[in-house]
């Protein structure tokens, strides 16, 4: 039986990997080039340390607060738009302790299966994607912060974590080459880091080699059905009989889902990043600055900084004051490391798929026997790829999942 995958980002080839590994014959359909988008010029995070969903307490409250000022880490552009207003309703049920409380174990499973399965990746293929396993850090300058991502260790080592709570000075201790201006962090053991680029280029081209067919540059235009069962997808250019169909397209996932009838609350958030090479000082270790919710990922000589979550829907613009936002927060906690403002017209930008309740989509539509989704991971799409790969094969395997993917289901805004 063939499987197709509509997407090709970082969830779709792991989908693929684990599926072909099955012995399914497996087509990829994207329509970009494989070149560029979400999984590419991300900060390359696998992190069980983000075990919190997006929807929580009092972050309605936060969000309005930002929304008034033009260069926060978050940002809705105002519009009358139905998909819009369905998704913050929902958004806004969602964001409660009891609601939170319910998803964040599964979250967690998730997130700790994802990442024993990404060294099992590296064991396979090689680790020609720059897999670099030292943790993370989560600093913060604000009392109040520090306050809160103390209790979140105890929450994460109560999930297993392994966690390393720091002052400033200690803090500065692993920082050999540059001054750390901070008033403490948390190091999260556990996490590491790709470069989300090669570990791309690097799955792509062991999926050709073992006979996985990819249709670029060619978008999914509709389908054939028949009896609850998706018989073909049509492309814009072919049609391509099946047996599975995998919807993997990230922040796209909406339109095609239309295409068959069904709705699926998801937005993209867009997220800006820029990077450095060659520089004679930089970090060693990657740093997320929790007051300005700013990433950091060093790569021994060069580093990316990213950050903001820009509710605009799919547009192209890029807002100067929000990239310089960016850069401006980076410096405050890193005063001393040599970087130049970024060129702004350079800037990369991706869409994260985001879900009402943070969690993704992973699983079985009721609409049709034979249709999978994988995708709204949001900002945990490389840190959750490996194991949302392995759950879906064992989904259209119809074996027992490694976990309960009850918490993931599409339809569960139905």
């Amino acid at each position: 039986m063939n499987v197709t995958i509509i997407g090709g980002g970082i969830i779709g080839l792991t989908c693929a990997y684990y599926l072909q590994r099955e012995g399914y014959k497996v087509i990829v359909i994207d329509n970009g080039d494989m070149t560029n988008g979400c999984s590419f010029g991300n900060m390359g995070y696998i992190s069980p340390s983000h075990f919190i969903p997006l929807a929580t307490p009092g972050i309605v409250a936060q969000g309005i607060k930002w929304m008034l000022s033009s260069s926060s880490p978050f940002y809705i552009k105002p519009r009358l738009n139905p998909d819009l207003i369905r998704w913050g309703m929902s958004f806004y049920r969602s964001a409660n302790s009891k609601q939170l409380a319910k998803n964040t174990p599964h979250l967690n499973n998730l997130l700790q299966l994802s990442r024993e399965l990404i060294d099992d990746l590296k064991n396979d293929i090689g680790n020609s994607f720059g897999l670099t396993e030292k943790g993370c850090w989560m600093l913060y300058k604000n009392e109040k912060t520090g306050y809160h991502e103390k209790h979140m260790a105890e929450q994460a080592n109560k999930f297993g974590l392994k966690t390393i709570i720091c002052n400033a000075g200690e803090v500065q201790q692993y920082e050999k080459e540059v001054e750390v201006n901070i008033n403490g962090g948390v190091l999260y053991l556990d996490d590491c880091y790709v470069d989300p680029a090669k570990l791309m280029q690097s799955l792509y081209q062991y999926l050709e080699d073992k006979g996985v067919s990819f249709h670029l540059q060619s978008a999914a235009v509709g389908f054939e059905k028949k009896n609850k069962q998706i018989t073909a997808v049509l492309t814009d250019k072919e049609k391509i009989d099946t047996g599975e169909v995998v919807i993997a397209n990230g922040s796209w996932i909406p339109e095609v889902s239309r295409l068959l009838g069904i709705t699926i609350l998801l937005q993209p958030g867009k997220g800006y990043s820029f990077s450095y090479s060659q520089l004679q000082k930089n970090l060693a270790y990657p740093s997320i600055l929790v007051d300005d919710r700013v990433a950091t990922t060093p790569y021994d000589r060069a580093l990316r900084i990213g950050g903001t979550m820009e509710l605009s829907g799919h547009s192209d613009t890029i807002l100067p004051k929000r990239v310089m936002a960016i850069y401006r927060a980076f410096k405050k906690y890193y005063p001393t490391v040599p970087i130049e403002e970024p060129d702004v017209k350079k800037t990369w930008f991706g869409y994260r798929p985001v879900t009402p309740d943070g969690m993704p989509y992973i699983g079985r539509h009721t609409s049709f026997s034979n249709l999978s989704y994988a995708g709204g991971h949001a900002m945990l799409g490389v840190s959750a790829a490996t194991g949302t790969g392995k759950l879906i094969t064992e989904i259209i395997n119809n074996s027992r999942t490694t976990i309960d993917t009850t918490a993931f289901s599409p339809g569960r805004f139905d």
